[in-house]
């Protein structure tokens, strides 16, 4: 579903369950006190094990240039939530996943002081391997890394994360013993 840049782009809104109650325009969603909606993060890691980091582009409205999971955003209406992953893991860093797989979901309220937007999330949980040479976009993309436990955590304690990825992050960690095929640490 191809979208213009005059087009709002709509997200899903959902009940506590996860069940679609309705849609609304991606900023309004994120005004204080949010409302509600479905989407995604994803954590793609390589044959070593180490996660793929990426810092946000300095031009994106929301949580610019902060350190986050793989790839986040959300699935259109009517759009499958690992369909979407897919889609936006190309867009942004042109690569497709391998292996990608469902790691549960989970739902946060997490406001950011910065912009003072909130992330009220129903999160799909995404885990697999990136195997090919990364493309980022620069529209959305600032940097990328990748990064073993101790490394995420020096980097954590000295840089700015999203306010969402620790929450994304714990929730994802038992899919991520499955791809990773042991815990190596995450």
């Amino acid at each position: 579903m191809a979208h213009s840049a005059a087009a709002p782009i709509m997200l899903e809104l959902v009940d506590e369950e996860g069940r679609t109650i309705g849609t609304a325009e991606k900023l309004s969603a994120h005004i204080a006190p949010g409302q509600l909606h479905r989407a995604f993060s994803v954590f793609l890691f390589d044959r070593a094990g180490r996660l793929l980091l990426q810092r946000r582009a300095l031009g994106k409205y929301h949580s610019p240039g902060v350190w986050s999971n793989t790839c986040c955003g959300h699935p259109y209406p009517e759009e499958p939530p690992f369909v979407a992953a897919a889609r936006r893991v190309g867009e942004e860093l042109g690569v497709a996943p391998s292996l990608m797989r469902e790691a549960g979901t989970v739902r946060y309220n997490h406001p950011d002081p910065d912009s003072g937007l909130v992330e009220q999330e129903f999160n799909h949980l995404f885990t697999g391997l990136v195997e090919a040479e990364l493309r980022p976009d620069p529209e959305e993309i600032g940097d990328t890394r990748f990064v073993t436990p101790d490394e995420l955590k020096a980097l954590h304690e000295e840089k700015p994360f999203s306010t969402w990825f620790m929450t994304v992050l714990d929730a994802a960690r038992p899919g991520i013993r499955d791809v990773t095929g042991e815990t190596a640490g995450w």
